[in-house]
């Protein structure tokens, strides 16, 4: 006998209205045409025996089902045009521990699916369907568990699951999870309001003496007092030429630079994400103040071409430009920049790409394979520093991009390409040596592609070098 689950626990809610899921369902089946879609939702992760880490659902199952709980899987039966949730009722030994919810069929019909059937019977409905001939079409998987649930159901090998996803479907989703709806725009923001706030609460306390753990902490404090969290682990530190550096150890002293980058996921588990460099001092150094300069003109540039039609790969190479013209009137390069950026001189200051899709996830959709995200099932170029680049496809209206050059100094990189002796016409290896320790600058902010240009979304994070001093205390 089923129990009965009368309450949905705080910040479970769907996220938005059935009828919001219903026409990405039905959208879907247009798209698709005919066969099953499988969408395999998260199982809990668990970190020992008897401790899990903090569940996160499958964002394209939040996408097209909305339920924020773990054992999920959703089937969208296009020949039969029906939806179906498959997941186990919960046991009194759950609900001891859980409270009292909803049943799966009344969970189920908040997000219009009006069937459902218990996690044994997934099988036998994918194997009726492979019996008469119809096609299933699954994404790509990146949890292992869900490997080993394909191989159970559908004979996959674990490790050539992901050779068997559909293109059909992976192109699909990207498509329409591309283009984001006024909703999500606004569960957008309130994300990036988080997160700018998350931003100032680090430029307002950063004081020499402190460590950089106490900075980070401060940062999550602000997410998680507005019911968020963090749409990524925290990057926060005074080496802000290592680019994904989770390390927070260190200690800040004068003369020192921190480069915070983080962002909030709202409840709803749409996310921001951000990018601050500050003085640990008052003041930037003169030095500081003219890469940061050139960081931010190679940032005003690239924000003033977003429109619709407008290839992110032109963007990410006029920030490449606009770095390289400033690191020659430094002297740190040299010759035709011309030639320098298209052989990949400039990659010695600017290693990565210029921004990214965000979402439901800070490099939205990636998980389905960054050449369809970014590159519309085009191969991405091998060359360092444009390899970085995740997108580079023509922009449109709906899309969110973040926008993030950067300028850093990385002496295992300077002493490698030295040793090489590679781009000598563009790089003055002799002047670049007096910058071995300066670190790295980025910022970084979120836009929306308009109709006719673009929105910088949620409310003003400080940026600006008279902006970020003027808070320093």
């Amino acid at each position: 006998m089923a129990l009965k689950q009368t309450k949905i626990p705080s910040g479970k809610d769907t996220m938005f209205s059935a009828n919001t899921y219903i026409e990405r369902r039905k959208r879907l089946k247009r798209q698709i045409k005919s066969g099953l879609v499988l969408l395999l939702g998260n199982e809990e992760a668990p970190r020992s025996s008897d401790v899990d880490y903090c569940f996160r659902q499958d964002s394209t199952f939040l996408y097209f089902f909305g339920l924020d709980f773990s054992g999920l899987a959703g089937i969208i039966d296009i020949d039969e045009n029906k939806d179906i949730i498959i997941g186990d009722e919960l046991s009194i030994d759950h609900i001891v521990f859980m409270g009292d919810q909803p049943t799966l069929k009344e969970k189920s019909q908040l997000i219009g699916v009006k069937n459902t059937a218990p996690t044994s019977q997934l099988k036998n409905i994918l194997s009726k369907a492979t019996d008469s001939g119809r096609k299933i079409h699954f994404l790509p998987v990146y949890r292992p568990e869900n490997k080993i649930k394909l191989f159970e159901m559908l004979s996959l090998p674990p490790a050539r699951v992901n050779e068997s996803a559909s293109v059909e479907l992976i192109n699909a989703v990207v498509e329409q999870r591309s283009t984001k709806t006024r909703e999500e725009i606004a569960e957008i923001e309130k994300a990036v309001n988080t997160s700018v706030d998350m931003h100032t609460a680090v430029i307002r306390m950063a004081k020499p003496g402190m460590l950089e753990a106490e900075l980070a902490a401060e940062a999550h404090r602000v997410a998680l007092a507005v019911n968020g969290d963090l749409s990524f682990p925290i990057i926060l530190t005074i080496n802000g030429q290592v680019l994904h550096n989770h390390l927070h150890d260190k200690k800040l002293k004068k003369g020192d630079m921190v480069l915070c980058d983080c962002g909030a996921e709202a409840p709803s588990h749409y996310v921001g994400d951000l990018t601050t460099t500050l003085p640990v001092d008052r003041k930037f150094t003169p030095r500081q103040r003219v890469v940061y300069s050139i960081v931010m003109t190679a940032y005003d540039a690239s924000v003033a071409m977003l429109k619709p039609g407008v290839r992110f790969k032109d963007v990410h190479l006029t920030a490449s430009m606009k770095i390289a013209e400033g690191m020659k009137e430094l002297g740190l390069m040299k010759g035709n920049l011309d030639d320098a950026v298209a052989e990949g001189a400039h990659a010695m200051f600017f290693q990565c790409g210029l921004g990214h899709m965000m979402g439901l996830d800070p490099h939205d959709m990636e998980e389905l394979g960054g050449s369809y995200v970014g590159y519309e099932g085009k191969p991405k170029s091998t060359m360092f520093g444009m390899k970085s680049l995740r997108m580079a496809r023509e922009l449109k209206p709906g899309f969110v991009m973040t926008v993030e050059p950067g300028v850093y100094f990385i002496p295992e990189l300077m002493d490698l390409w030295k040793s090489q002796k590679k781009h000598m016409d563009f790089i003055n290896y002799t002047k670049l040596e007096a910058y071995r320790n300066f670190g790295g600058i980025r910022n970084e902010e979120d836009y929306l592609i308009t109709e006719k240009g673009y929105r910088r979304l949620g409310k003003h994070k400080p940026s600006t070098l008279k902006e970020i001093e003027s808070l320093r205390s």
